[in-house]
């Protein structure tokens, strides 16, 4: 019992601990972490099955085969059986938790973007913004046929060009020590990922790129991409959707239009209704389908309820990491290429 109690008061610890994000910038982002991500990714990638399935699966099978002994042992009363399931499940907590943060979760306390690198926050603005969703419209129009006469990589192995476009984007938002790619894999969750309209995740625990199935080809780079920004030990999803974008504009046609699409709902949904549709209006008949067969997509397979429940637990997960936006983030990426100057004619 006394080592649960210390392992459950040091994950409390951790958890209320101040921290300087200075420090975690220098030691863990830009240390240990470096060196983790590359060994766990490396080794993860190897399979593949998503490692993080397997991890669920033990635990569930722990937690139930616990419970069972607990029930069946003589002359143990309810008290103390469910006394004992919750000391369990709250040691369990605390051991996932404290591993959360030594292989990815620090990076939600390092320095901002801005702060590591040149940001400009007077081109911030509304005229701005305007412009680059102007520019948005006119690249994704000019690459469209180009992306769509280009073949798609294999969905469940490392796209060489994505990974090479990373690689040279990447000193523009984390670290000049490369990172290793994730393999896009298919996991157990994907079915909550398609009815909670999710459409990937990063494994934090072995540092894999898990995928959601249904995504179209000119979804998938940028969903990579972003995945591959948290690999590079990117917590705020809006820094993750910067490095994605960035890494896009760095590859193929198909990369490049899959990124300035993403960039498109979010820089349109900045403006108002009025501007919005006057840019929109300027929008081809073949990326006005692409974006009409997403909507389609999530409508055919996103449950209401799940989606609702899911991103509201995921907003006060991100919250009760320090990123205060929660998943209102996502967003924060049009804030990023304005003062980065990431996407100049």
């Amino acid at each position: 019992m006394r080592w649960r109690t210390v392992l459950i008061l040091a994950a409390v610890a951790a958890w209320l601990a101040p921290s300087s994000s200075t420090f975690i910038e220098r030691w863990f982002s830009n240390g240990v972490f470096l060196s983790v991500q590359r060994v766990l990714t490396h080794f993860s990638n190897r399979v593949p099955f998503a490692f993080f399935d397997v991890l669920l699966l033990l635990l569930l099978a722990g937690v139930v085969a616990g419970t069972w002994a607990d029930v069946r042992r003589p002359g143990s009363t309810w008290p103390q059986t469910v006394g004992r399931g919750v000391m369990r499940l709250t040691t369990l907590v605390a051991v996932a938790y404290l591993a959360f943060l030594a292989t990815w979760g620090l990076n939600y306390r390092r320095l901002p973007l801005p702060e590591r690198r040149a940001f400009d926050a007077s081109r911030v603005s509304p005229e701005n913004a305007g412009r680059l969703a102007t520019l948005t419209v006119a690249r994704v129009n000019a690459l469209y046929v180009a992306a769509h006469a280009e073949t798609p990589s294999p969905v469940d192995e490392v796209d060489v060009r994505l990974a090479r476009a990373f690689m040279t984007a990447q000193p523009a938002f984390a670290t000049s020590t490369p990172l290793v790619p994730g393999r896009p894999k298919r996991s157990l969750l994907d079915f909550y990922f398609r009815r909670a309209g999710v459409a990937g995740m990063t494994d934090p625990y072995f540092l894999e790129t898990l995928i959601a199935t249904d995504l179209l080809p000119v979804e998938r780079p940028m969903v990579v991409a972003h995945e591959w920004g948290h690999l590079a030990g990117l917590g705020d999803e809006g820094e993750a959707n910067f490095a994605g974008f960035v890494a896009c504009l760095q590859g193929s046609a198909l990369q490049q239009y899959s990124g300035w699409l993403s960039l498109y709902g979010d820089v349109i949904g900045g403006l108002p209704r009025p501007d919005a549709d006057r840019v929109a209006q300027a929008l081809d008949p073949g990326p006005r389908a692409d974006l009409q067969a997403i909507r389609e997509r999530l409508l055919r397979q996103i449950s209401p309820t799940v989606a609702s429940a899911g991103w509201r637990v995921y907003d006060r997960y991100l919250k009760a990491n320090q990123v205060n936006q929660g998943t209102n983030s996502y967003a924060d990426v049009v804030r990023l290429v304005l003062g980065t100057q990431a996407a100049e004619p």
